[in-house]
């Protein structure tokens, strides 16, 4: 079982400047066995333009990982979600043989990435986001409209990832959750999922993001049937020969007390109920954080509370210091069913 955390460059005192803080690398070197680097090997931070790649950023992350004997796991290869499109790209004329051109721009993408990180990244989440959660379809871009169809694309990005690194772990990772409004999105990952499966697509594991949250104190009224009924959508996944990985966890509590002690207790009840039921599963080989500290978590710019506090989705406070979650996730992690570490590549 391998875990982590997420880490990003960015300028120090924003929330994408945890890399800055050598307090915040420390915690992560010392509480982590790999990272992902939260934007710096997406489209819109790696490849500014059609004919431009910058690796720097990207490099600079897997360097310090390498240097603390940490893992790295890749993020994303292909984000197939029309707002999270570089505006380059939204905009690119794609010429007279859109398909061609299509196809050519993604494989030169995912080989070139791909390939060069393929002796240190060991998983890589292939293709990110694909699925409308409120229609059940699968979203398009202009690059997936060049080539002729979203499927095609995802499959594409697969088969290319295989060739380029062949003894990495190729994902497709999403943000389906086990709460009740969330059906018709976990049905609509699983007929993906058969469908690749179909195609020979060469899909190796299911990447859960696991951002869960709560509208109360207690556990009690969050969970309800959603238990079962996540723990059967985590069978049909395995049914069908696919892994499994947490990537990117975290707890809202934007609906909980303010009182720090009665929140920090309900987030650690609610991520230990959830993470009993995902890791009974053993097909389950990543845990990774969306990062360890609050200081530097995403929620803390999105939906605000209303009460304006800064929110404590994450296992250490803005001061780095252990909170009643990682006690959660420890425990978590010590309660779960034996299973193989897999040690960097397959």
């Amino acid at each position: 079982m391998s875990d982590g955390s997420a880490l990003g460059l960015g300028k120090p005192g924003t929330l994408e400047g945890g890399f800055a803080d050598p307090a915040y690398r420390t915690l992560i070197a010392a509480q982590c066995g790999l990272i992902v680097p939260e934007n710096e090997m997406k489209w819109g931070v790696l490849r500014p333009s059609a004919d431009q790649f910058d690796f720097a950023p990207a490099d600079r992350l897997v360097a310090w990982a390498k240097a603390h004997n940490l893992g790295v796991r890749g993020h994303n290869l292909l984000w197939q979600h029309p707002r999270w499109t570089p505006e380059w790209l939204t905009a690119h004329d794609f010429g007279s043989q859109p398909r061609v051109a299509g196809e050519k721009m993604l494989t030169e993408h995912v080989t070139k990435v791909a390939g060069r990180y393929a002796d240190v990244v060991h998983s890589f989440d292939v293709v990110n986001e694909a699925i409308d959660e409120k229609t059940g379809t699968l979203r398009e871009t202009s690059l997936s409209r060049a080539i002729g169809g979203t499927i095609e694309t995802i499959a594409l990005a697969f088969h290319a990832a295989r060739q380029a690194a062949p003894r990495a772990q190729l994902v497709y990772n999403d943000y389906m959750s086990w709460a009740a409004s969330s059906a018709l999105h976990r049905a609509a990952v699983l007929k993906l999922l058969g469908e690749l499966k179909a195609r020979n697509v060469p899909v190796d594991a299911l990447g859960i993001q696991g951002h869960i949250g709560s509208n109360g104190a207690g556990v009690a009224t969050t969970l309800g049937r959603q238990t079962e009924e996540w723990r059967s959508f985590l069978d049909a996944v395995t049914a069908m020969g696919f892994g499994l990985l947490i990537t990117e966890f975290d707890v809202n509590d934007k609906g909980l007390p303010a009182d720090i002690a009665v929140r920090d207790q309900a987030v650690g009840e609610l991520a230990g109920a959830y993470l009993d039921v995902t890791l009974s599963h053993p097909q389950v080989d990543t845990l990774m954080c969306w990062g360890l500290s609050d200081r530097y978590s995403w929620l803390q710019g999105t939906s605000p509370r209303a009460d304006g506090l800064p929110k404590r989705p994450l296992p250490y406070d803005t001061a780095m210091r252990a909170k009643p979650l990682r006690d959660a996730v420890a425990g978590a992690l010590r309660a779960m069913p034996i299973r193989a570490t897999r040690q960097g590549m397959r």
